[in-house]
């Protein structure tokens, strides 16, 4: 039985969120773990969670979020911090994909959150594109524990965020044909690895181009399966014991 840790269910990404999880399931995908990144997400996604013991929900506020959040936004998070379906803090952290005009708002913004992960003991799903140096250099200030959420640097970085204790979401991008990911996966240990789909982005091989789902979570899994050269069913169930130790999920299953 599989976990997806990291994935998207709101309006904006499925007309039919039940379905989605039945199809999931459908494909031994059992437990599943979805982010909030906005105020409307947050909602959806924690409306979700009520009374489905299998889902768990992470809110926070993305990167791209930066120049827009206000205090009030962020009194709003703590205060659904408390709800027993949320398991983390994610999708946080910095992106300068498209620049570095708000560089400041983003740290900022990245901080706040940290600190909220600090206070209560969360731990924190990071997204970092094109920072992974000073996504680094900030957590390092801070006493938390967390996953990087679709991980695709080297072996070299890995091994600094490893020290620090975190895990590394491995999702559709192992299989594309062009990515070297899996140098990097076959070298981390898979005490520290949990699966992710990201859906609806990121759909694996032979589906890329596609919209993504956590049924495709075994494809993922059977990739870095290959890649160490293991059974699968021995990828299922340690990356899944990863989710469960990492978010804390015995508070519900």
């Amino acid at each position: 039985m599989y976990t997806d840790t990291h994935f998207h269910l709101g309006s904006d990404s499925y007309d039919n969120p039940e379905k989605v999880l039945e199809r999931a399931q459908e494909n031994d995908v059992t437990t599943f773990i979805v982010s909030g990144c906005n105020r409307l997400e947050m909602d959806e996604v924690l409306a979700l969670a009520e009374g489905n013991e299998h889902l768990f929900v992470t809110i926070g506020y993305h990167p791209e979020n930066a120049s827009t959040v206000t205090e009030e936004d962020l009194s709003y998070l703590e205060e659904k911090l408390a709800s027993s379906s949320v398991v983390g803090i994610g999708e946080i952290g910095l992106d300068y994909h498209y620049g570095k005009e708000n560089i400041d708002q983003q740290k900022a913004l990245f901080r706040a959150q940290l600190s909220f992960a600090e206070k209560y003991h969360l731990p924190v799903v990071i997204h970092t594109r094109d920072a992974i140096q000073d996504t680094y250099d900030i957590l390092k200030d801070y006493n938390v524990k967390g996953v990087l959420h679709c991980f695709n640097e080297s072996i070299e970085m890995a091994d600094r965020f490893l020290k620090l204790g975190f895990y590394f979401g491995i999702g559709g991008v192992i299989t594309f044909k062009n990515s070297k990911l899996y140098q990097t996966v076959e070298q981390l240990p898979l005490d520290r690895i949990v699966l992710e789909t990201d859906s609806p982005y990121l759909a694996p091989e032979p589906y890329r181009g596609h919209k993504n789902g956590p049924w495709n979570i075994p494809i993922i899994a059977k990739k870095i399966a290959d890649v160490k050269n293991i059974d699968v069913t021995e990828v299922a169930k340690i990356t899944s014991h990863n989710a469960k130790q990492l978010f804390d999920l015995n508070k519900k299953l």
